[in-house]
C-alpha cells in the first residue's frame, strides 16, 4: 500500500517511501527490530521515526508507507508518534514453514534528499504448534518368525516450531515384546525403530497396540501421540485340526432325498493360522462297507469343500450297504500346505421298507383220490429287511390245504382234507407273507391248484325212464327220441357213449325195431310200427363212459305206438254168415213209442278215439219226418211215436256210422222196416224170430271171441298201468303245471267198440292247459235178433 502527501506550492518536498517485504534467513539492515509471532494487534515493535532520525512534523508530510503485495500489512507506522506496531496476526510457521528464522524487511524511502533506509523486523518463534504425526495410526506387519533384536522403522512426528520448540523426544507405552530404539543423526533428525525383544506368536498374540508419544522442548511443553498397531503376520506353522477324530451319523434307509440333498453333519475343522494359511478346504473319499455286487456305485454323499457340510444326495438302502466310511482330508492354503484327517462313519438304520417276497415252485395237479398230507407245492419266503421284520405265512381260509414249515422261511403246501373234483375242480389259493415291521408289509401270491379227475361218477340220466309216443306207420329210420346222460367227471371220464340193451321182442331182436346213435344218443325207429301188431315197445339204453374202468347206467324207454285212423268202421250185418245186403225187419203197427225195432252193429279195427263209433239217422228223402230214431252210441233203432195207418208200410232207414278221428271215417247201413198189421204180425214174428235166432247164434260166436280178446288186452293194459303208477309214486315228484296225471279208465257197456290212449310221460305242455290223459274201453253189445 502506498501513501503520499505533498506540501503547498514552492515548499520543500520530502518523499518518504516505505517498502515492506519478507526475507527468510539472515540479512543486513540499518535498523533491526524483533517481535513474537502471534502478537496481538497494536503490539509495539519500535520507534522507527526516532531511530531513523526523522522529525515527527516532517514525517507526517513526507512519509510514505509501502507494503509487499504478497504479504499482508502485518506492521504499520503510526504517523503521529512514529512508532512501528503490529497491525495483523503474524504466524511464522505459515509464512516461513520450516525455516529457522523469519524476518520482515522494510524499505523506507525519504525524499529531499532521496535516500532508502532499511529496517529488519525478526519474527520470534513461540511454542504454539504441537507434534503432529502424519497418520493417526501406524501399522507394522511383522512375521511371527522374525528373530529377536529385529528393528522395524516407523515414522516420527513433525513440529512446525523451530529451535527448542521443535526438539522432540519419544516414548513407548509399556510392552514386553518391543522397545523403542531412537537413532539421532542431528538434533532435529531422528530415526525411530521398535526393536523386538520377545518372540511373537500370531496364534497367541495376533496384534499389539502401542502408544508412541512425542514431546517438544518448548515452554510449555507440547505432546503428540500416535497409535502403533503391530500386526503379527502368520506363517503356515499350524496344521488344520478337527474337533473330533471320528464323526458318527445314523440315517434311515428310507430317507427321501430332496434336490439339494439332505444335511447329514457339518465337519468342524479349524486352523490356528490366519489369512491364507488358515483357509482350509475339505476332500472326501467314500468307502462302502460290506458292499455286495449289486450295490449301486453312484456316489451318495457330497462334501462341501468350503463349509465342510456333508450332504446325502442318493437314496440309502440298508439291504445293499449297511454302513459307509468317509475319509475326510482337510488342507490349508498355506505354502507349503498342511493337512489333517478324520473319519465319518455312516450307519444305515433298517426300516420296514421292503415287502416280503414269495417264490412258489412245483405247483402240481392233485388227484381227487390223493391221501392227506400229499405235497402240492413248495413255497419259499424272503424279506430284505432284518430284525423284527421277520416273515410269517398264511393261507386263505376255507381251502382243503395247509402250510407245513419245513425249514426257516420254507413251507410245503399239503392236502388237509379230501377232495371232490365234481364239487370244486380248481382252487385259487392265496398265500400271504407278512412281516413283523411297523407298519407291517405283506405280499400275496395266488396259486391255482387243479384237481385231477378220477372216474368215480357214473353217467346219470335225468329220469329213470322215459315214455315215448310214436304214431304208427312212421317212415323207416325216423328219429323218435334222444337220450342224454351227464357224467360229472371230466375229460375221457365224462365221454359218454350209448348202446341198446339187446333183448327179444317176440320172435325178433330189439335191434330190428330201434337203434341208438353211440355219440348223440338219438333213438331211431328202423321200420314202420303198426299199432295193431305192437302197441308198447319197452327197452333199455345203456350209457357208458370212457374211464378206466368204465362206469355205466341204464335208462328205460317205453315207446307207445299211437293208433292212426287208418280203418273205417265195418258193419256187422245180420244174416247167415253175416252176408252183405240191407237187413230187413218186420215191425207191427201196434208198437208204441220207444220200442226198439232193430239194431245196427259196427266195429272199427282202430283204437281209442279212432275206434269210438257214433250212429246218426240220415233224414228221409223229401224232408218227411221219420217215426224212428237211432241211439247215438248204441245203434238201436226205436220208434219215436206210435205208428199209425198214415205211415208208409215200407220204411227205408239210412244209418251213418262214423268214428271220432280227425278226419272221421264213416260207413253207412241201410235198414228196411216193413210195417204190418196185427194179424200178420204173428206169422211175421215167427219168421222173424226164426231168422233172428240164426243171426243171434252167429253173433254170439263172434262176440265171445271179441270179448275174450278185449279182456286179455285190458288185463295187460291194467298191469302196465299199475306198474307205471308204482314207478311214478316211487320217483320224486316233478314240478310245474304240466306234470303227468293219473290215467283215467272210462267204461261204457252201451258202446259197441273200445279204444285207449296212453298219457305221455314227457312234459308236453300247451298254452291252453294241462295235457289230455285219457283211456277209454268199450264193451261191444250184442245185436238183438231181427224178428219179423
Amino acid at each position: 500500500m502506498l501513501f503520499s502527501r505533498r506540501g503547498g506550492q514552492g515548499g520543500r518536498c520530502l518523499l518518504l517511501s516505505l517498502l515492506l517485504f519478507t526475507a527468510c534467513g539472515a540479512g543486513s539492515s540499518q535498523i533491526h527490530y524483533s517481535v513474537r509471532e502471534e502478537a496481538k494487534h497494536g503490539t509495539f515493535v519500535g520507534r522507527i521515526a526516532q531511530d531513523l532520525g526523522l522529525e515527527l512534523a516532517e514525517l507526517v508530510s513526507y512519509l510514505f508507507w509501502v507494503a509487499s503485495k504478497s504479504h499482508g500489512d502485518f506492521l504499520e507506522v503510526n504517523l503521529q508518534n512514529g512508532i512501528l506496531f503490529v497491525n495483523s496476526r503474524i504466524d511464522r510457521e505459515e509464512l516461513c514453514k520450516q525455516n529457522t528464522k523469519y524476518n520482515i524487511h522494510l524499505e523506507v524511502i525519504v525524499d529531499r534528499p532521496l535516500q532508502v533506509l532499511h529496517v529488519e523486523v525478526e519474527v520470534k518463534d513461540i511454542n504454539d504448534n504441537p507434534q503432529v504425526f502424519r497418520v493417526r495410526e501406524q501399522r507394522l506387519f511383522i512375521p511371527e518368525s522374525r528373530l529377536l533384536d529385529s528393528r522395524f522403522p516407523i515414522e516420527g512426528a513433525a513440529d512446525a516450531d523451530i529451535g527448542t520448540n521443535a526438539f522432540l523426544t519419544y516414548t513407548f507405552s509399556s510392552s514386553d515384546y518391543f522397545s523403542l530404539d531412537v537413532q539421532a543423526s542431528d538434533e532435529l533428525s531422528k530415526s525411530l525403530s521398535p526393536e523386538l525383544r520377545k518372540s511373537v506368536d500370531r496364534e497367541d498374540t495376533p496384534e499389539l497396540r502401542l502408544l508412541l508419544t512425542a514431546s517438544d522442548g518448548g515452554k510449555p511443553e507440547l505432546e503428540g501421540t500416535v497409535q502403533l498397531l503391530i500386526m503379527v503376520l502368520n506363517i503356515n506353522d499350524n496344521a488344520p485340526w478337527f474337533a473330533q477324530a471320528v464323526y458318527r451319523v445314523h440315517l434311515l434307509d428310507t430317507t427321501n432325498v430332496p434336490a439339494n440333498g439332505t444335511l447329514m453333519t457339518t465337519l468342524n475343522a479349524s486352523d490356528a493360522d490366519k489369512s491364507v494359511n488358515g483357509e482350509i478346504v475339505y476332500f472326501g473319499n467314500v468307502v462302502s462297507l460290506n458292499i455286495n455286487k449289486q450295490t449301486n456305485k453312484k456316489n451318495k454323499f457330497k462334501i462341501d469343500s468350503s463349509s465342510g457340510e456333508i450332504r446325502l444326495i442318493g437314496r440309502l438302502d440298508y439291504e445293499e450297504t449297511k454302513s459307509y466310511k468317509i475319509q475326510v482330508k482337510t488342507v490349508d492354503k498355506g505354502g507349503p500346505p498342511m493337512s489333517n484327517h478324520c473319519k465319518v462313519l455312516v450307519e444305515v438304520l433298517d426300516v420296514n421298507d421292503n415287502a416280503p417276497e414269495l417264490a412258489v415252485t412245483s405247483v402240481l395237479p392233485v388227484r381227487e383220490e390223493s391221501p392227506l398230507s400229499t405235497v402240492i407245492a413248495f413255497i419259499s419266503l424272503s424279506d430284505r429287511d432284518s430284525g423284527v421284520n421277520g416273515v410269517t405265512c398264511t393261507l386263505t381260509p376255507h381251502v382243503p390245504f395247509k402250510l407245513v414249515s419245513t425249514f426257516k422261511n420254507y413251507y410245503s403246501l399239503v392236502l388237509d382234507s379230501a377232495l371232490d373234483r365234481e364239487s370244486v375242480a380248481n382252487y385259487e389259493v392265496g398265500v400271504t407273507a407278512r412281516d413283523g415291521g411297523s407298519p407291517s408289509l405283506s405280499a400275496t401270491a395266488s396259486l391255482s391248484v387243479e384237481v385231477a379227475d378220477m372216474n368215480d361218477n357214473v353217467p346219470a340220466f335225468a329220469q329213470p325212464e322215459y315214455t315215448v309216443l310214436v304214431k304208427e306207420n312212421n317212415p323207416p329210420g325216423c328219429h323218435i327220441f334222444t337220450v342224454s346222460a351227464r357224467d360229472a367227471d371230466a375229460q375221457e371220464n365224462a365221454l359218454v357213449s350209448y348202446s341198446l340193451v339187446e333183448r327179444r321182442v317176440g320172435k325178433r331182436a330189439l335191434s330190428s325195431y330201434v337203434s341208438v346213435h353211440a355219440e348223440s344218443g338219438k333213438v331211431y325207429a328202423l321200420q314202420p310200427l303198426d299199432h295193431k301188431e305192437l302197441e308198447l315197445l319197452q327197452f333199455q339204453v345203456s350209457a357208458r363212459d370212457a374211464g378206466v374202468p368204465p362206469l355205466g347206467s341204464n335208462v328205460t324207454l317205453q315207446v307207445f305206438v299211437l293208433d292212426e285212423n287208418d280203418n273205417a268202421p265195418v258193419l256187422l250185418l245180420p244174416g247167415p254168415g253175416g252176408g252183405a245186403g240191407a237187413p230187413s225187419q218186420l215191425v207191427a203197427r201196434l208198437v208204441g213209442a220207444g220200442h226198439v225195432v232193430a239194431k245196427v252193429c259196427a266195429v272199427d279195427a282202430d283204437s281209442g278215439y279212432n275206434a269210438w263209433l257214433s250212429y246218426e239217422l240220415q233224414p228221409a228223402a223229401g224232408g218227411a219226418r221219420s217215426p224212428f230214431r237211432v241211439g247215438l252210441y248204441t245203434g238201436e233203432i226205436s220208434t219215436t211215436r206210435a205208428l199209425d195207418e198214415a205211415d208208409a208200410p215200407c220204411q227205408r232207414l239210412l244209418v251213418l256210422v262214423k268214428d271220432h278221428a280227425e278226419p272221421a271215417l264213416t260207413a253207412t247201413a241201410t235198414v228196411l222196416l216193413s210195417l204190418e198189421d196185427s194179424g200178420q204180425a204173428p206169422k211175421a214174428s215167427s219168421r222173424a224170430l226164426t231168422g233172428a235166432a240164426g243171426a243171434e247164434a252167429a253173433l254170439v260166436d263172434v262176440n265171445v271171441y271179441l270179448i275174450i280178446a278185449i279182456c286179455a288186452v285190458s288185463s295187460l293194459l291194467v298191469l302196465t298201468l299199475l306198474l307205471y303208477a308204482a314207478l311214478r309214486c316211487s320217483a320224486p315228484p316233478s314240478e310245474g303245471a304240466c306234470g303227468p296225471g293219473k290215467p283215467t279208465l272210462v267204461c261204457s257197456s252201451a258202446v259197441g267198440s273200445w279204444s285207449y290212449s296212453q298219457q305221455r310221460r314227457q312234459r308236453v305242455c300247451s298254452g291252453e292247459g294241462p295235457p289230455k290223459a285219457d283211456l277209454m274201453a268199450f264193451s261191444p253189445g250184442l245185436c238183438p235178433d231181427l224178428s219179423t
